[in-house]
Protein backbone atom coordinates (compact mmCIF):
# COMPACT_ATOMS: atom_id res chain seq x y z
CA UNK A 1 0.00 0.00 0.00
CA UNK A 2 1.81 3.43 -0.78
CA UNK A 3 1.70 5.27 2.29
CA UNK A 4 -0.62 8.56 3.06
CA UNK A 5 0.24 12.14 1.86
CA UNK A 6 1.51 13.41 5.12
CA UNK A 7 0.40 16.56 6.96
CA UNK A 8 3.51 18.09 8.09
CA UNK A 9 1.67 20.63 10.48
CA UNK A 10 0.65 24.24 10.38
CA UNK A 11 3.14 27.47 10.42
CA UNK A 12 5.15 26.68 13.55
CA UNK A 13 8.66 25.63 14.26
CA UNK A 14 9.21 22.82 12.39
CA UNK A 15 7.12 24.11 9.51
CA UNK A 16 9.25 23.65 6.16
CA UNK A 17 9.62 26.98 3.84
CA UNK A 18 11.70 28.13 0.81
CA UNK A 19 14.20 30.43 1.83
CA UNK A 20 16.20 31.19 -1.45
CA UNK A 21 16.43 30.07 -4.94
CA UNK A 22 19.38 30.56 -7.43
CA UNK A 23 20.10 29.39 -10.90
CA UNK A 24 23.65 29.70 -12.89
CA UNK A 25 24.75 29.63 -16.12
CA UNK A 26 27.44 28.93 -18.35
CA UNK A 27 28.66 29.62 -21.75
CA UNK A 28 30.64 26.43 -22.76
CA UNK A 29 33.87 27.71 -21.72
CA UNK A 30 35.89 24.89 -20.59
CA UNK A 31 36.56 26.33 -16.75
CA UNK A 32 32.21 25.78 -16.01
CA UNK A 33 31.61 22.08 -15.21
CA UNK A 34 28.34 20.87 -13.78
CA UNK A 35 29.43 20.82 -10.38
CA UNK A 36 30.72 24.55 -10.30
CA UNK A 37 27.87 25.68 -11.92
CA UNK A 38 25.26 23.75 -8.69
CA UNK A 39 27.94 25.38 -6.61
CA UNK A 40 27.07 28.67 -7.84
CA UNK A 41 23.21 28.51 -8.07
CA UNK A 42 23.82 27.12 -4.57
CA UNK A 43 25.39 30.00 -3.49
CA UNK A 44 22.73 32.77 -4.83
CA UNK A 45 20.00 31.04 -3.01
CA UNK A 46 21.82 31.47 0.26
CA UNK A 47 22.58 35.20 -0.97
CA UNK A 48 18.47 35.62 -2.01
CA UNK A 49 17.80 34.67 1.96
CA UNK A 50 18.95 37.88 2.62
CA UNK A 51 21.54 36.16 4.97
CA UNK A 52 24.78 35.30 4.86
CA UNK A 53 25.07 32.62 7.42
CA UNK A 54 22.61 30.09 6.41
CA UNK A 55 24.55 28.12 3.61
CA UNK A 56 27.05 27.34 6.70
CA UNK A 57 23.98 25.55 8.28
CA UNK A 58 23.16 23.11 5.41
CA UNK A 59 23.05 19.43 6.65
CA UNK A 60 21.69 17.62 3.53
CA UNK A 61 22.48 18.77 0.01
CA UNK A 62 20.40 16.29 -2.51
CA UNK A 63 21.64 15.92 -5.91
CA UNK A 64 19.37 14.13 -9.15
CA UNK A 65 21.57 12.07 -11.44
CA UNK A 66 23.06 13.81 -14.44
CA UNK A 67 25.14 13.11 -17.46
CA UNK A 68 28.21 14.04 -15.79
CA UNK A 69 30.14 11.36 -13.76
CA UNK A 70 30.55 12.62 -10.23
CA UNK A 71 29.83 9.81 -7.52
CA UNK A 72 28.88 12.19 -4.85
CA UNK A 73 28.48 15.91 -6.17
CA UNK A 74 27.18 17.12 -3.17
CA UNK A 75 29.84 16.41 -1.22
CA UNK A 76 31.84 19.37 -3.98
CA UNK A 77 28.53 21.44 -3.24
CA UNK A 78 29.33 21.07 0.34
CA UNK A 79 33.31 22.07 0.60
CA UNK A 80 32.06 25.13 -1.74
CA UNK A 81 29.85 26.33 0.71
CA UNK A 82 31.36 25.99 4.04
CA UNK A 83 29.00 23.15 5.00
CA UNK A 84 31.14 19.91 5.18
CA UNK A 85 29.46 17.77 7.28
CA UNK A 86 26.34 18.07 5.01
CA UNK A 87 24.92 14.93 4.44
CA UNK A 88 24.83 13.74 0.59
CA UNK A 89 22.09 12.10 -1.64
CA UNK A 90 22.34 11.22 -4.95
CA UNK A 91 18.84 10.29 -6.02
CA UNK A 92 18.67 8.03 -9.65
CA UNK A 93 17.21 8.72 -12.97
CA UNK A 94 13.62 7.76 -13.24
CA UNK A 95 12.28 9.75 -9.82
CA UNK A 96 10.90 12.31 -10.33
CA UNK A 97 12.52 15.32 -9.48
CA UNK A 98 9.75 16.48 -7.07
CA UNK A 99 10.50 13.51 -5.02
CA UNK A 100 14.09 15.60 -4.10
CA UNK A 101 11.98 18.62 -2.73
CA UNK A 102 9.19 16.20 -1.21
CA UNK A 103 12.25 14.38 1.17
CA UNK A 104 13.53 17.74 1.91
CA UNK A 105 10.16 19.01 3.16
CA UNK A 106 9.32 15.56 5.18
CA UNK A 107 12.67 15.78 6.44
CA UNK A 108 12.57 19.31 7.75
CA UNK A 109 9.29 18.53 9.21
CA UNK A 110 10.35 15.70 11.04
CA UNK A 111 13.53 17.14 12.03
CA UNK A 112 15.66 14.81 10.32
CA UNK A 113 17.32 17.82 8.65
CA UNK A 114 16.88 21.16 9.64
CA UNK A 115 18.42 22.89 6.02
CA UNK A 116 18.36 21.42 3.02
CA UNK A 117 19.74 21.93 -0.28
CA UNK A 118 18.30 20.28 -3.55
CA UNK A 119 20.46 21.64 -6.36
CA UNK A 120 21.03 20.36 -10.06
CA UNK A 121 23.23 21.09 -12.88
CA UNK A 122 24.73 19.97 -16.48
CA UNK A 123 27.05 21.14 -18.63
CA UNK A 124 26.20 19.47 -21.77
CA UNK A 125 26.96 22.78 -23.79
CA UNK A 126 30.78 22.97 -22.23
CA UNK A 127 31.19 19.17 -23.12
CA UNK A 128 29.76 19.56 -26.86
CA UNK A 129 32.24 22.64 -27.25
CA UNK A 130 35.37 20.59 -26.55
CA UNK A 131 33.85 17.39 -28.55
CA UNK A 132 34.14 20.20 -31.51
CA UNK A 133 37.50 21.15 -30.98
CA UNK A 134 38.96 16.97 -30.37
CA UNK A 135 39.01 17.58 -26.49
CA UNK A 136 37.78 16.27 -23.71
CA UNK A 137 35.62 18.54 -21.37
CA UNK A 138 37.19 17.18 -17.78
CA UNK A 139 35.47 17.19 -14.01
CA UNK A 140 36.63 16.98 -10.66
CA UNK A 141 37.97 13.89 -9.72
CA UNK A 142 36.52 12.16 -6.49
CA UNK A 143 38.62 8.83 -6.26
CA UNK A 144 36.34 7.41 -3.49
CA UNK A 145 33.50 9.48 -3.62
CA UNK A 146 30.48 7.82 -2.24
CA UNK A 147 27.49 9.39 -0.93
CA UNK A 148 25.56 9.17 2.61
CA UNK A 149 22.74 7.79 0.69
CA UNK A 150 21.73 6.77 -3.11
CA UNK A 151 18.27 6.88 -3.61
CA UNK A 152 16.90 3.88 -6.30
CA UNK A 153 14.51 3.30 -8.49
CA UNK A 154 12.26 1.32 -8.71
CA UNK A 155 10.22 -0.54 -11.46
CA UNK A 156 11.25 -0.13 -15.41
CA UNK A 157 10.52 2.63 -17.77
CA UNK A 158 10.61 0.59 -20.77
CA UNK A 159 9.24 -2.81 -21.91
CA UNK A 160 12.21 -5.24 -23.78
CA UNK A 161 10.27 -5.24 -26.43
CA UNK A 162 10.34 -1.51 -27.12
CA UNK A 163 13.83 -1.81 -26.22
CA UNK A 164 14.38 -4.44 -29.48
CA UNK A 165 12.35 -1.97 -31.86
CA UNK A 166 14.67 0.64 -30.61
CA UNK A 167 11.50 2.62 -29.30
CA UNK A 168 13.24 4.02 -26.58
CA UNK A 169 14.18 7.67 -27.32
CA UNK A 170 12.05 9.67 -25.67
CA UNK A 171 11.05 11.80 -28.55
CA UNK A 172 9.39 8.80 -30.12
CA UNK A 173 7.49 7.72 -27.61
CA UNK A 174 6.23 11.83 -26.95
CA UNK A 175 5.58 11.82 -30.47
CA UNK A 176 3.34 8.26 -29.74
CA UNK A 177 2.02 10.00 -27.30
CA UNK A 178 0.72 13.25 -29.22
CA UNK A 179 -0.33 11.24 -32.60
CA UNK A 180 -2.49 8.87 -30.14
CA UNK A 181 -4.36 11.94 -28.54
CA UNK A 182 -4.81 13.38 -32.62
CA UNK A 183 -7.01 10.08 -33.06
CA UNK A 184 -8.74 10.10 -30.00
CA UNK A 185 -9.76 13.57 -30.49
CA UNK A 186 -10.54 13.29 -33.69
CA UNK A 187 -8.19 16.20 -35.26
CA UNK A 188 -5.94 15.59 -38.89
CA UNK A 189 -2.78 15.39 -39.02
CA UNK A 190 -2.72 19.05 -40.29
CA UNK A 191 -4.90 20.13 -37.54
CA UNK A 192 -2.50 18.45 -35.02
CA UNK A 193 0.52 20.20 -36.64
CA UNK A 194 -1.26 23.68 -36.26
CA UNK A 195 -2.61 23.40 -33.03
CA UNK A 196 1.36 22.15 -31.57
CA UNK A 197 3.25 24.43 -33.64
CA UNK A 198 0.69 27.04 -32.32
CA UNK A 199 1.13 26.29 -28.24
CA UNK A 200 5.14 26.49 -29.18
CA UNK A 201 5.34 29.22 -30.62
CA UNK A 202 3.23 30.66 -27.68
CA UNK A 203 6.11 29.33 -25.12
CA UNK A 204 8.52 30.80 -27.48
CA UNK A 205 7.11 34.40 -26.84
CA UNK A 206 6.55 33.68 -23.14
CA UNK A 207 11.02 32.99 -23.76
CA UNK A 208 11.84 36.07 -25.33
CA UNK A 209 10.86 37.63 -21.91
CA UNK A 210 12.85 35.27 -19.54
CA UNK A 211 16.58 36.48 -19.14
CA UNK A 212 17.77 33.04 -18.07
CA UNK A 213 16.25 31.69 -21.74
CA UNK A 214 18.72 30.02 -23.60
CA UNK A 215 17.26 30.27 -26.89
CA UNK A 216 14.92 33.11 -26.69
CA UNK A 217 15.03 34.16 -30.33
CA UNK A 218 11.43 34.98 -32.01
CA UNK A 219 10.05 31.84 -33.81
CA UNK A 220 7.02 31.43 -35.96
CA UNK A 221 4.92 28.91 -35.62
CA UNK A 222 5.51 28.03 -39.03
CA UNK A 223 8.89 27.84 -38.67
CA UNK A 224 8.70 25.69 -35.71
CA UNK A 225 6.22 23.36 -37.69
CA UNK A 226 8.69 23.53 -41.04
CA UNK A 227 10.95 20.67 -41.21
CA UNK A 228 14.63 22.35 -42.49
CA UNK A 229 18.19 21.63 -41.72
CA UNK A 230 17.83 24.47 -38.75
CA UNK A 231 14.79 22.67 -37.48
CA UNK A 232 15.44 18.65 -38.37
CA UNK A 233 12.48 16.21 -38.17
CA UNK A 234 13.22 14.06 -35.41
CA UNK A 235 10.11 11.78 -34.76
CA UNK A 236 6.57 12.41 -37.04
CA UNK A 237 5.60 15.50 -35.64
CA UNK A 238 7.81 16.78 -33.92
CA UNK A 239 11.35 18.42 -35.07
CA UNK A 240 14.10 19.96 -33.38
CA UNK A 241 12.52 23.27 -31.99
CA UNK A 242 9.64 20.92 -30.40
CA UNK A 243 12.11 19.44 -28.27
CA UNK A 244 13.38 20.12 -24.73
CA UNK A 245 17.18 21.41 -25.61
CA UNK A 246 19.65 19.95 -23.22
CA UNK A 247 22.85 20.72 -24.80
CA UNK A 248 22.78 23.82 -22.14
CA UNK A 249 24.99 24.82 -18.90
CA UNK A 250 22.65 25.82 -16.44
CA UNK A 251 22.09 24.85 -13.23
CA UNK A 252 19.25 25.64 -10.40
CA UNK A 253 19.18 25.42 -6.12
CA UNK A 254 16.20 25.71 -3.79
CA UNK A 255 17.11 26.28 -0.65
CA UNK A 256 14.64 25.05 2.09
CA UNK A 257 14.61 24.71 5.87
CA UNK A 258 12.16 25.06 9.23
CA UNK A 259 10.68 28.24 10.25
CA UNK A 260 12.64 27.95 13.85
CA UNK A 261 15.94 27.86 11.23
CA UNK A 262 15.09 30.34 9.39
CA UNK A 263 14.30 32.83 12.07
CA UNK A 264 17.08 31.71 13.93
CA UNK A 265 19.83 32.47 10.48
CA UNK A 266 18.16 36.13 10.13
CA UNK A 267 16.74 34.82 6.57
CA UNK A 268 14.34 37.48 5.60
CA UNK A 269 10.39 36.32 6.03
CA UNK A 270 9.26 38.85 3.13
CA UNK A 271 11.05 36.20 0.43
CA UNK A 272 9.99 32.72 2.33
CA UNK A 273 7.15 30.49 -0.19
CA UNK A 274 5.05 27.84 1.65
CA UNK A 275 4.78 24.70 0.57
CA UNK A 276 1.03 24.08 0.52
CA UNK A 277 1.03 20.95 -2.13
CA UNK A 278 4.14 18.30 -2.87
CA UNK A 279 2.56 14.98 -4.67
CA UNK A 280 4.42 12.40 -6.51
CA UNK A 281 3.36 8.92 -8.39
CA UNK A 282 6.02 6.43 -7.95
CA UNK A 283 3.89 4.22 -10.24
CA UNK A 284 5.25 2.88 -13.46
CA UNK A 285 3.50 2.00 -16.63
CA UNK A 286 4.89 1.93 -19.74
CA UNK A 287 2.99 3.45 -22.63
CA UNK A 288 2.66 -0.19 -23.85
CA UNK A 289 0.89 -1.04 -21.50
CA UNK A 290 -1.48 1.83 -20.77
CA UNK A 291 -4.68 1.20 -22.37
CA UNK A 292 -5.06 4.54 -23.36
CA UNK A 293 -1.95 6.06 -24.42
CA UNK A 294 -3.18 9.66 -24.87
CA UNK A 295 -3.99 9.54 -21.18
CA UNK A 296 -2.38 9.98 -18.00
CA UNK A 297 -4.63 9.77 -15.40
CA UNK A 298 -1.78 9.82 -12.53
CA UNK A 299 -1.44 13.30 -13.24
CA UNK A 300 -5.29 13.59 -12.74
CA UNK A 301 -5.13 12.14 -9.66
CA UNK A 302 -2.06 14.78 -8.45
CA UNK A 303 -4.49 17.61 -9.72
CA UNK A 304 -7.53 16.75 -7.97
CA UNK A 305 -5.34 15.96 -4.39
CA UNK A 306 -4.00 19.16 -5.06
CA UNK A 307 -7.17 21.15 -5.43
CA UNK A 308 -9.24 19.57 -2.67
CA UNK A 309 -6.05 20.87 -0.33
CA UNK A 310 -6.14 24.27 -1.78
CA UNK A 311 -9.81 24.63 -1.83
CA UNK A 312 -10.41 25.68 -6.05
CA UNK A 313 -9.48 23.80 -8.97
CA UNK A 314 -5.67 23.65 -10.43
CA UNK A 315 -6.60 25.45 -13.26
CA UNK A 316 -7.52 28.64 -11.65
CA UNK A 317 -3.55 29.12 -10.18
CA UNK A 318 -2.33 32.27 -10.89
CA UNK A 319 1.21 31.24 -11.91
CA UNK A 320 2.20 28.00 -13.65
CA UNK A 321 4.70 26.04 -14.85
CA UNK A 322 4.01 22.89 -16.57
CA UNK A 323 6.53 20.53 -17.63
CA UNK A 324 7.75 20.90 -21.06
CA UNK A 325 10.10 18.08 -22.58
CA UNK A 326 8.07 17.43 -25.66
CA UNK A 327 4.26 18.96 -26.87
CA UNK A 328 2.28 16.01 -25.62
CA UNK A 329 3.82 16.71 -22.21
CA UNK A 330 1.87 19.75 -21.82
CA UNK A 331 -1.33 18.87 -23.88
CA UNK A 332 -1.77 15.47 -22.07
CA UNK A 333 -1.34 17.28 -18.30
CA UNK A 334 -3.73 20.36 -19.84
CA UNK A 335 -6.30 18.34 -20.26
CA UNK A 336 -5.61 15.74 -17.08
CA UNK A 337 -5.57 19.09 -15.23
CA UNK A 338 -8.28 20.83 -16.69
CA UNK A 339 -6.05 23.84 -18.02
CA UNK A 340 -7.71 25.96 -21.02
CA UNK A 341 -6.43 24.01 -24.44
CA UNK A 342 -5.78 27.08 -25.38
CA UNK A 343 -3.70 28.33 -22.36
CA UNK A 344 0.03 28.71 -22.55
CA UNK A 345 1.01 27.37 -19.03
CA UNK A 346 4.55 28.58 -18.36
CA UNK A 347 6.65 31.17 -17.24
CA UNK A 348 10.01 30.33 -18.38
CA UNK A 349 8.72 29.91 -21.67
CA UNK A 350 9.36 26.07 -21.76
CA UNK A 351 12.36 23.41 -22.36
CA UNK A 352 12.56 24.03 -26.40
CA UNK A 353 13.65 27.59 -25.64
CA UNK A 354 14.46 28.15 -21.92
CA UNK A 355 16.55 25.28 -21.96
CA UNK A 356 16.09 21.78 -20.55
CA UNK A 357 19.36 20.88 -18.44
CA UNK A 358 18.92 16.71 -18.45
CA UNK A 359 17.03 15.94 -15.23
CA UNK A 360 17.20 19.87 -13.03
CA UNK A 361 14.56 21.12 -15.07
CA UNK A 362 12.00 21.51 -12.19
CA UNK A 363 14.37 23.45 -10.21
CA UNK A 364 14.74 25.99 -12.26
CA UNK A 365 10.90 26.35 -13.02
CA UNK A 366 10.08 26.31 -9.56
CA UNK A 367 12.58 29.09 -9.22
CA UNK A 368 10.89 31.01 -11.99
CA UNK A 369 7.72 30.61 -9.70
CA UNK A 370 8.95 31.58 -6.79
CA UNK A 371 10.64 34.77 -7.78
CA UNK A 372 7.10 35.59 -9.95
CA UNK A 373 5.04 34.92 -6.62
CA UNK A 374 7.13 37.23 -4.39
CA UNK A 375 6.20 40.12 -6.71
CA UNK A 376 2.51 38.90 -6.29
CA UNK A 377 2.20 37.27 -2.56
CA UNK A 378 -1.85 36.79 -3.49
CA UNK A 379 -0.91 34.72 -5.69
CA UNK A 380 -0.68 30.44 -5.93
CA UNK A 381 2.26 28.91 -8.24
CA UNK A 382 2.23 25.75 -9.50
CA UNK A 383 4.91 23.31 -10.72
CA UNK A 384 4.53 20.12 -12.72
CA UNK A 385 7.01 17.24 -13.24
CA UNK A 386 7.54 14.57 -15.74
CA UNK A 387 9.24 11.87 -14.96
CA UNK A 388 10.33 8.82 -17.56
CA UNK A 389 7.99 8.39 -20.20
CA UNK A 390 4.84 10.25 -19.21
CA UNK A 391 5.32 7.65 -16.26
CA UNK A 392 5.94 9.03 -12.80
CA UNK A 393 3.87 12.37 -12.10
CA UNK A 394 4.71 14.85 -9.69
CA UNK A 395 2.71 18.50 -8.72
CA UNK A 396 3.47 21.38 -6.26
CA UNK A 397 2.12 24.58 -4.90
CA UNK A 398 3.74 27.26 -3.83
CA UNK A 399 2.34 30.09 -1.86
CA UNK A 400 3.91 33.10 -0.55
CA UNK A 401 1.13 33.41 2.42
CA UNK A 402 0.95 30.99 4.47
CA UNK A 403 -2.94 29.69 4.93
CA UNK A 404 -3.02 27.75 8.09
CA UNK A 405 -3.19 24.27 7.12
CA UNK A 406 -0.86 21.70 6.61
CA UNK A 407 1.11 21.22 3.54
CA UNK A 408 -0.29 17.93 2.07
CA UNK A 409 3.05 15.96 0.63
CA UNK A 410 3.26 12.15 -0.55
CA UNK A 411 3.37 9.64 -3.22
CA UNK A 412 -0.23 8.67 -4.95
CA UNK A 413 0.97 5.44 -6.36
CA UNK A 414 -1.97 3.36 -5.39
CA UNK A 415 -4.44 5.97 -6.71
CA UNK A 416 -2.63 6.24 -9.92
CA UNK A 417 -2.64 2.38 -10.49
CA UNK A 418 -5.99 2.01 -9.52
CA UNK A 419 -7.35 5.01 -12.13
CA UNK A 420 -4.69 3.69 -14.92
CA UNK A 421 -6.35 0.74 -17.06
CA UNK A 422 -3.46 -1.40 -18.64
CA UNK A 423 -3.21 -4.38 -21.46
CA UNK A 424 -0.70 -6.72 -21.66
CA UNK A 425 2.30 -6.52 -24.02
CA UNK A 426 3.39 -8.59 -26.03
CA UNK A 427 7.43 -9.38 -24.64
CA UNK A 428 9.44 -10.27 -28.03
CA UNK A 429 9.69 -9.46 -31.61
CA UNK A 430 8.83 -13.20 -32.33
CA UNK A 431 6.17 -14.26 -30.01
CA UNK A 432 3.41 -12.69 -32.35
CA UNK A 433 2.53 -13.17 -35.72
CA UNK A 434 -0.58 -11.71 -37.40
CA UNK A 435 -3.68 -9.56 -37.75
CA UNK A 436 -3.44 -6.32 -35.37
CA UNK A 437 -4.97 -2.52 -35.96
CA UNK A 438 -2.23 0.56 -35.31
CA UNK A 439 -3.31 2.19 -31.32
CA UNK A 440 -0.39 4.84 -32.17
CA UNK A 441 2.93 5.29 -34.48
CA UNK A 442 5.79 7.37 -35.07
CA UNK A 443 8.06 7.89 -38.22
CA UNK A 444 11.89 8.23 -38.14
CA UNK A 445 13.80 9.98 -40.23
CA UNK A 446 17.51 10.25 -42.40
CA UNK A 447 18.22 13.85 -42.60
CA UNK A 448 14.97 15.30 -44.29
CA UNK A 449 13.92 11.85 -45.43
CA UNK A 450 11.26 9.73 -43.62
CA UNK A 451 12.77 6.31 -43.46
CA UNK A 452 11.24 3.90 -40.77
CA UNK A 453 7.99 4.05 -39.49
CA UNK A 454 7.16 2.21 -35.53
CA UNK A 455 3.39 1.52 -34.37
CA UNK A 456 2.24 0.22 -31.44
CA UNK A 457 -0.61 -1.90 -32.33
CA UNK A 458 -3.42 -3.97 -30.73
CA UNK A 459 -3.86 -7.61 -31.36
CA UNK A 460 -7.26 -9.70 -31.75
CA UNK A 461 -6.52 -11.49 -28.41
CA UNK A 462 -6.26 -7.81 -26.43
CA UNK A 463 -2.71 -7.71 -25.87
CA UNK A 464 -0.05 -4.65 -27.43
CA UNK A 465 2.58 -5.61 -29.51
CA UNK A 466 5.42 -3.18 -31.21
CA UNK A 467 6.53 -3.59 -35.19
CA UNK A 468 8.18 -1.83 -37.70
CA UNK A 469 8.84 -1.43 -41.23
CA UNK A 470 11.81 0.01 -43.32
CA UNK A 471 9.68 0.89 -46.11
CA UNK A 472 10.20 4.51 -47.26
CA UNK A 473 7.50 4.91 -49.40
CA UNK A 474 5.22 3.77 -46.15
CA UNK A 475 6.89 6.08 -44.00
CA UNK A 476 6.81 8.82 -46.58
CA UNK A 477 2.87 8.26 -46.25
CA UNK A 478 2.62 8.27 -42.68
CA UNK A 479 3.46 11.70 -42.15
CA UNK A 480 0.67 13.02 -44.09
CA UNK A 481 -1.85 10.15 -44.05
CA UNK A 482 -3.48 9.25 -40.36
CA UNK A 483 -2.38 5.31 -40.03
CA UNK A 484 -4.22 5.23 -36.72
CA UNK A 485 -7.02 2.26 -36.55
CA UNK A 486 -5.47 0.65 -39.80
CA UNK A 487 -4.95 -3.02 -40.13
CA UNK A 488 -1.80 -4.29 -40.95
CA UNK A 489 0.09 -7.74 -40.51
CA UNK A 490 2.93 -8.61 -37.96
CA UNK A 491 5.92 -11.25 -38.37
CA UNK A 492 9.10 -11.11 -36.57
CA UNK A 493 8.50 -7.45 -35.25
CA UNK A 494 8.09 -6.09 -38.63
CA UNK A 495 4.47 -4.87 -40.10
CA UNK A 496 3.10 -4.28 -43.17
CA UNK A 497 -0.21 -2.82 -44.05
CA UNK A 498 -3.30 -5.46 -44.26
Amino acid sequence: MTPPPVGLGPLGGRTPVLVGVGTATGIGDAGVEAAELMARATEEAGRDTGSDRVLASVDRIAVPQGTWGYPDPGRLVAARIGAPAARTHLVELGIPQQSLINRALTAVASGAAEVVVVTGGEAMLRSRLAARRGETATETAQPGGVPDEVVRRSGTLVEPVEQATRLWEPVQQYAMIGNALRAAEGSSVDDQRAEVADLWARGNLVAASNPGAAFPSPRTAAGIDTPSPDNRPLAFPYNKWHATQWTVDQAAALLLCSVDAARRLGTDPDRWLFPLVGLESSHSLSILCRREIHRWPAMGVLGRAAAARVGRPVDGIEVAEVYSCFPSAVQVQQRELGLPIGGTPTVTGWMAFAGGPFNNFVYQATAAVARRLRQDPTSLGMVTTVSGLLTKPGLAVWSATPDGADPLVGDLADEAAAETATVPAIATLEEYSGEATVATYTVTYEQLEPVRTVVVADTPDGRRSVAFSEDRALAAEAVGTELIGRPVVIADGAFRPA
